[in-house]
């Protein structure tokens, strides 16, 4: 498998993107985490992988999106941005995903890519407006990875994302990085109109159409419009571990997943600390589904600052890691609103429903199981998990 994958990463994609990728995310990335892991010891808590959603707007309109893709639109000025990843950058960080709304959508993207050839960006897209001159833009660039967005076949993404046509436009989109020979990732919000999608058949399709990795993450029933029906069961979840684990020791293509350590035991990362969110409007939130804050990125200069010395991230790390080891959202709704009545949280959205809607969540379960654990096959996965990935004694 790792002979196939390496193959694959040196003949299908751009020299100068896969040296980008390896110095500035991977060696990079492992030095930001082990700072991560020696300021855990003095108790101060600065994400090594930050994660900002750049803008509110996107084209789609998806079922149980919980962005206000619909109003206003609200940005990240281009200056904040660049003083943000400067800030992250004083302390080691050099990883940053890039979400929306749609970030293609961001008239300055491109130049805080440009700003940072020291750092490597994941943006997280819908795919469908990059043309052939955007990713000739992305490879010239060369520190940005593409996560597209798949939902399901035609009918399936039509229906999971409010268009017409949306899986077509969106493979376009996917083909013009393929032909740029760009670094491409495919993500699925899996849920139970599309869970056909977690299959190796699916995988081998992904892998003749050149992409690299994949990332299943799976449907979280939060925002205005939850879609509740959507959401899988126990045993779906546990089926999606297994499976992970499973083609992550067989086929060339790398599997992301962001809820289960090397031992097979579930995590929450904003749990561990590993990373946190800021949302279009600048407030600094514990995770994206979760939209209050205490604090903006103009509380303080420093994002550094802000985030090391928020009693609000810090009290619910703690609360979590003391309620469970998967998703607080998800299991206990009602710690979430005491935590924000605690601190006097503010709502982050721009529609202002957001407490009201967190009192409607049914608790349910989520990714922990500790009955049922799969530990990771692969001793790649197992290393990488273990010394750089999650983790890190939150549970302790």
């Amino acid at each position: 498998m790792i002979y196939r994958y390496a193959k694959r990463m040196l003949t299908e994609t751009d020299k100068r993107i896969l040296w980008k990728i390896a110095i500035n995310f991977g060696l990079k990335g492992m030095l930001s985490v082990q700072k991560f892991k020696k300021r855990l010891k003095k108790d101060i808590y600065f994400p090594p992988f930050l994660f900002m959603s750049i803008i509110n707007s996107c084209q789609l309109r998806c079922q149980g999106c919980w962005v206000d893709v619909s109003s206003k639109q609200t940005l990240i000025e281009i200056d904040d941005l660049n003083r943000i990843v400067n800030d992250a950058k004083k302390h080691g960080n050099s990883y940053f995903g890039i979400l929306g709304g749609e970030p293609f959508m961001h008239p300055n993207l491109f130049d805080l890519l440009e700003a940072h050839p020291d750092c490597y960006f994941q943006i997280f897209t819908n795919g469908q407006l990059i043309t052939d001159e955007v990713a000739a833009r992305l490879r010239k660039v060369g520190n940005a990875t593409i996560l597209i967005s798949i939902e399901g076949n035609e009918v399936i993404s039509d229906e999971r994302r409010g268009q017409l046509d949306v899986l077509n436009k969106t493979l376009v989109g996917l083909e013009n990085c393929r032909r740029h020979k760009l670094v491409i990732g495919v993500a699925t919000s899996v849920c139970q109109t599309n869970i056909e999608l977690v299959s190796e058949s699916w995988l081998n399709r992904l892998i003749e159409m050149g992409v690299h990795y994949v990332w299943f993450h799976t449907y979280r029933v939060v925002g205005p419009d939850p879609s509740e029906h959507l959401a899988l069961t126990p045993q779906q979840v546990l089926d999606v571990r297994k499976f992970i684990v499973e083609m992550r020791a067989k086929l060339p293509i790398a599997i992301v997943d962001a809820y289960w350590d090397d031992k097979g035991e579930a995590l929450c990362p904003m749990t561990t600390g590993i990373s946190h969110h800021i949302g279009p409007g600048g407030h600094v939130e514990p995770c994206p589904i979760i939209q209050f804050a205490t604090e903006d990125i103009h509380t303080n200069e420093s994002i550094y600052k802000t985030m090391t010395e928020s009693a609000f991230l810090n009290d619910f790390r703690k609360t979590a890691a003391e309620a469970t080891q998967g998703c607080i959202v998800l299991e206990r709704p009602d710690l979430v609103e005491e935590l924000v009545q605690r601190h006097s949280a503010g709502d982050t959205t721009q529609r202002q429903t957001a407490l009201e809607e967190l009192r409607k969540l049914q608790p349910r379960s989520s990714q922990h199981n500790p009955e049922h654990q799969f530990p990771e096959e692969h001793w790649v996965y197992r290393f990488a998990k273990k010394h750089w990935y999650f983790g890190f004694g939150a549970y302790t």
